[in-house]
């Protein structure tokens, strides 16, 4: 796959998961949130807790399922990065979470998974 394909899929991905959150009652604050560090693709709240949203799209099942590429390397930077979020914005004491949004794009239509609270908070 070309990095411009993979790219293009990854921004369908986050615009069908932007609309699958909303439709779900989450309320969202920033996308492609960009630091020093690294990024969030979605930092949204969802009644009372923050929630730092990882999207992940595939086109196929070749690879396995899309939540599987949020290894332990993966959970470690969006810790440090939702870390860095909540000091930035003086947030330190909100509920916060970690949610993972898996999306397969099949041609018999997409096949979206939400995993709320998918990984714990990792110190550095």
């Amino acid at each position: 796959m070309k990095d411009s394909a993979k790219i293009q899929t990854g921004k369908d991905g986050e615009k069908i998961a932007a609309d699958f959150l909303k439709k779900n009652g989450y309320r969202i604050i920033e996308a492609n949130f960009r630091c020093a560090i690294g990024e969030i693709d979605i930092i949204a709240r969802e009644k009372d807790s923050l929630v730092f949203i990882e999207v992940k799209t595939r086109k196929s099942r070749e690879l396995g399922f899309p939540e599987q590429a949020v290894g332990i390397k993966k959970q470690k930077k969006m810790s440090q990065l939702a870390l860095w979020y909540l000091q930035k914005k003086n947030m330190n004491n909100t509920a916060s979470r970690f949610d993972v949004l898996a999306i397969t794009m099949l041609p018999a239509g997409n096949e979206i998974k939400l995993i709320k609270n998918a990984f714990d908070f990792i110190a550095a």
